[in-house]
């Protein structure tokens, strides 16, 4: 009986699994010309065990098309160059907000500027608080968005071991009262780890193993005495214990992007088909065995993956343009377990023609090929850069932070690569208290079995 009960429970949390992922999110990037229309992305994503989509800008394309699907829940981009407008008065972000959502059916939250501390300079740095104040009094009273900003990795300038994260004190003037925001308004800190990166300067086989979640030996914290057996888990345990240094363990992580190329140039070791689908599939088991991290166990964190299509008309090297999971036919670049149960992306019919080429302002910085521990400054020329002296910055040591080339509002951003020192809407919050009562439940009925 005992058996019976443990194998019927797997049986169905497993199919609860398929079609529940509350946890799972996947980027729309944009900056490409051959992209399948909205309404083909809408049924594919129908066809996935993606309950979350996030777009770097406010598409309403997009948006529409999505929300005929009451279970996918959006994360929308404010592009950095909005900020000063928001912060100038709660009026200019009202009009903001009315112009580009004038619907907040499937909206769960909105980033207020990507990577800004990394890329958009002090002055619009100084102003990232006050843009969410505004836009956060612009949503009506019963409103559940939450306001935050993505970051990358870069803003640690220290993650070894884990146990030991902490933030970059050259950005405490803005991230300090960004911090407070997020602890009094219950939104979560936004960040971007690339383990991908941390290969590419540590080529070992050992290194490749710890960041695609395969067999290792696993990494131990001298501090806490925890061991990681993947280098995500221990990015995110950084920001962590960051997080609590600073006071605020309140704050939840959400991991805005992640991902892994399936090709790129003869100098790209490690971007191979092989190796992207043993990370995106061992990363999606990992979460959903909701094992969490070793500093915060049982809680798997909130994850997007990069990205839903190959984008064309990235700058950079070939990786950059091949982090689709999916092909402009609507079919799996490879298997990573994204399918729901019973659905095949071959059955999805063929994406009609194109939709329309994205615009990318002459403003755009061309990016260069990542170079280590050097990190675009946007305020200066394309061929221009700055250097982050950060002395914990260890190419050898086998762990990176990521600060690769995003797009907001069809804008490229700079596309670098750092290391670190690691060692290593409604409907959906809806979904998640199901869940929860469901394990709960699971948990509940095994204690008097077993």
């Amino acid at each position: 009986m005992k058996r019976q009960l443990v194998a019927f429970l797997g049986f169905y949390l497993s199919l609860h699994f398929a079609a529940s992922e509350p946890f799972l999110g996947v980027n729309y990037g944009q900056v490409a010309d051959n992209l399948p229309p909205p309404s083909a992305t809408a049924r594919l994503l129908a066809s996935t065990a993606f309950q979350k989509l996030r777009l770097y800008d406010t598409n309403q394309d997009i948006i529409s098309a999505v929300e005929t699907n009451p279970s996918i829940s959006l994360l929308v981009g404010v592009a950095n160059g909005d900020i000063p407008l928001l912060a100038s008065s709660p009026s200019s972000a009202a009009s903001w907000l009315s112009s580009h959502l004038p619907s907040l059916k499937s909206i769960s939250s909105i980033s207020v500027g990507n990577e800004v501390l990394s890329f958009a300079g002090a002055s619009i740095s100084s102003q990232l608080v006050l843009a969410m104040e505004n836009l956060l009094s612009a949503l009506p009273p019963s409103s559940n968005i939450k306001i935050s900003t993505v970051h990358a990795m870069d803003i640690l300038s220290q993650s070894d071991p884990p146990s030991a994260g902490a933030f970059h004190t050259e950005y405490s003037t803005y991230l300090d009262p960004l911090l407070a925001f997020l602890n009094r308004t219950g939104s979560p800190l936004m960040i971007n780890p690339y383990p991908y990166f941390a290969y590419t300067s540590d080529t070992r086989p050992e290194t490749l193993a710890f960041c695609l979640f395969q067999p290792n030996p696993g990494r131990v914290d001298k501090n806490s005495g925890l061991t990681y057996m993947n280098m995500f888990d221990a990015q995110v345990d950084a920001v962590r214990a960051a997080l609590d240094a600073k006071g605020f363990t309140n704050v939840d992580i959400l991991v805005a992007e992640t991902g892994w190329p399936h090709s790129g140039d003869a100098n790209e070791p490690g971007a191979t088909p092989e190796n992207a689908r043993e990370y995106n599939g061992n990363l999606v088991s990992h979460l959903r065995s909701l094992a969490g991290t070793p500093r915060v166990p049982g809680k798997s964190v909130e994850t997007y993956l990069f990205a839903l299509y190959d984008e064309d008309l990235k700058p950079g090297p070939a990786s950059e343009r091949s982090f689709g999971l999916f092909s402009l036919n609507l079919t799996e670049n490879y298997e990573a377990g994204l399918l729901k149960n019973g659905s095949s992306s071959t059955n999805l019919a063929p994406a009609p023609a194109p939709g329309p080429s994205v615009s990318i302002p002459e403003t755009s910085a061309s990016a260069p090929a990542p170079v280590q521990t050097q990190i675009p400054n946007s305020q200066a020329a394309p061929t221009q850069s700055r250097t982050i002296s950060n002395p914990s910055i260890s190419p050898s040591s086998g762990c990176g932070v990521s600060v690769r080339g995003i797009e907001a509002n069809g804008t490229i951003q700079p596309a670098t690569g750092t290391d670190c020192q690691l060692p290593t809407g409604t409907a959906s919050h809806l979904s998640v208290k199901r869940f929860s009562i469901f394990i709960f439940i699971c948990h509940y009925v095994l204690s008097l079995y077993l």
